[in-house]
């Protein structure tokens, strides 16, 4: 039987990064470098996730894939013979490039991958804002004009904030994090970005960096003006604020908040992550006990038949699973 699953993070190097992933979660970030990414639970082709606890410890998310998919993943949809879902913690010490990723029905002709997306902030500088939609009323024409000029950042809708807001991305809305900014990132597996305007800046090897004009326009929602943050509204389960953060076909979020220590019971046998913004968490089954600390993800396969969530006094918690695209 498979058990509650913790991994090593996958730590990527990155011209915007910086070292906040050391200083709030203790990674193990090489020293003089800016690390910008760690994936936390990666199936990815050369960035595959390996187990850290237990049993199994040393063999891979690739290898669960191959030989546990069915107790792993239980009714959840993967991708062709892959793990559904990416996730990752930023550190954007300065800000990333205006992107887009493509839809799903154009993504295949593209040659790349459809990428939806969420982005919760754990930690923002005053001030810190992220790039999301356009401003209303800019058109297509106008944006390739100003792609042309090097000022397309004016077409891109502005928002201030803080930590705790959220901001769904799905396929084809161009975004950006801005500078000072910290964000835990649930996403569909997927590594495919395509890079409108990189502020004019170079990369780690000292040359510009790759843009992708043709593939931007032909993925950019040019009706996606404005979109809000994630509504902060909440309801209680118990002495647990249960804050709903998405509900789409590729995945489900909410943010489960305690302000004392608090326990959770789960019996529905579907796979689930935890991962802790804040304050820590303890994961236990009939036979393991698995605690997790700011900035820790776990992975409970489907398989567990019930297994319970010791809140620490203060926490605040992210429960991921994947949904069905299918359905």
């Amino acid at each position: 039987m498979l058990y509650p699953l913790t991994f090593r993070p996958i730590l990527k190097e990155r011209l915007w990064g910086g070292r906040k992933l050391e200083e709030l979660y203790h990674k193990p970030l090489s020293p003089g470098v800016p690390v910008g990414e760690s994936w936390e639970i990666s199936d990815r082709p050369g960035d595959v996730s390996v187990i850290a606890n237990g049993e199994l410890a040393g063999k891979d998310l690739r290898w669960l894939m191959e030989h546990h998919a069915g107790e792993l993943l239980g009714p959840a949809q993967p991708l062709p013979n892959r793990f559904p879902l990416l996730i990752k913690i930023l550190d954007a010490e300065e800000k990333l490039s205006l992107q887009v990723h493509p839809p799903a029905a154009k993504a295949a002709a593209l040659g790349g991958e459809p990428k939806t997306e969420m982005w919760y902030i754990a930690n923002a500088v005053p001030g810190a804002e992220l790039y999301v939609g356009l401003k209303r009323g800019v058109s297509r024409e106008e944006f390739e004009e100003k792609v042309a000029r090097g000022t397309v950042a004016d077409c891109f809708h502005r928002i201030p904030v803080s930590r705790g807001d959220v901001m769904f991305l799905p396929s084809g809305r161009v975004h950006a994090l801005g500078a000072g900014l910290v964000i835990f990132e649930i996403q569909q597996n997927s590594d495919t970005t395509y890079r409108v305007f990189d502020w004019k800046r170079v990369g780690l090897d000292g040359k510009p960096r790759e843009l992708h004009i043709r593939e931007s326009l032909a993925s950019i929602d040019f009706d996606d003006f404005e979109p809000p943050l994630v509504s902060r509204r909440s309801t209680m389960s118990g002495n647990v604020k249960v804050r709903p953060l998405v509900n789409d076909p590729l995945f489900k979020v909410d943010a489960l908040i305690a302000d004392t220590p608090e326990s959770l019971l789960f019996s529905a046998p579907m796979l689930r992550i935890i991962g802790v913004v804040e304050g820590g968490a303890t994961v236990t089954t009939a036979t393991t006990s698995v605690a997790i600390e700011k900035g820790g993800f776990c992975l409970i396969p489907a398989e567990t038949p019930q297994f319970a969530v010791h809140f620490d006094s203060g926490s605040t918690l992210l429960l991921a699973q994947p949904g069905n695209p299918q359905t």
